[in-house]
């Protein structure tokens, strides 16, 4: 049970809860895992539990009315989703899928209703969180609809750096770069135009660019462009 306490403590929405509480909490839950490729969540299924990533990285995705995939965000540890379904009893809103081989721990639909009654800290916290990724979606539906190619390659670069991003001396530096087709359903946007726009970006020493790893060289300045 220490490990699940390790894990909760870095959970957004648990994070200032007491170790008897998060000792309990565990309790309530089940690890779970799933390989690359595999399908956690489809839409408009019910929704009956909570998730929240141990270990892995998920893309959240709807598909559009020609067979297009839209993926609206990627999630990593400690990172949680399906909280829309059990809080409005709806179906779930999109797709969730396992880019790599990952474990979840998850908590049903009436443990976690008790938890938001029984503990009212988690139910600001979640408050705030869905406020945040509001917020979030706003700023990234009005640059996607209003940027240019570039724009739009720099809008997904900077949710990614918040997302997964790792900041070090004023650069971050994103480990693990989605594939350039899945950039581009992100960005709703050809593979070329990704693939054209990061080595633009690398050319003028905006970013560096080793495999699968992005470093961002001045993060604060590139957001001032393209944020």
């Amino acid at each position: 049970m220490e490990e699940n306490n390790d894990f909760l403590k870095y959970v957004p929405i648990f994070s200032d809860l007491s170790e008897n509480t998060l000792e309990q909490i565990s309790k309530l839950g089940m690890r779970k895992s799933f390989t690359k490729d595999s399908v956690v969540l489809f839409e408009h299924e019910t929704g009956s539990a909570l998730f929240v990533i141990i270990q892995g990285k998920l893309k959240v995705s709807r598909v559009s009315d020609d067979g297009k995939e839209v993926i609206l965000t990627i999630l990593s540890e400690s990172d949680f989703f399906g909280e829309m379904a059990i809080l409005d009893g709806l179906t779930r809103s999109a797709n969730v899928t396992a880019m790599e081989d990952s474990e979840l721990f998850i908590i049903q639909r009436s443990e976690f209703l008790d938890l938001l009654q029984n503990h009212p800290e988690i139910a600001i916290a979640l408050l705030q969180e869905l406020t945040q990724r509001l917020r979030s979606a706003d700023m990234k539906i009005k640059s996607l609809s209003l940027k240019d190619a570039e724009g739009k390659v720099a809008t997904v670069i900077l949710q990614l750096a918040d997302d997964i991003g790792k900041i070090k001396q004023g650069t971050v530096e994103i480990e693990k770069l989605p594939f350039q087709h899945d950039l581009a359903n992100m960005a709703g946007t050809s593979r070329e135009t990704i693939s054209r726009t990061l080595h633009s970006f690398a050319k003028k020493g905006m970013v560096e660019l080793d495999g699968s790893k992005l470093k961002i060289i001045n993060y604060e300045k590139f957001k001032e462009l393209y944020g």
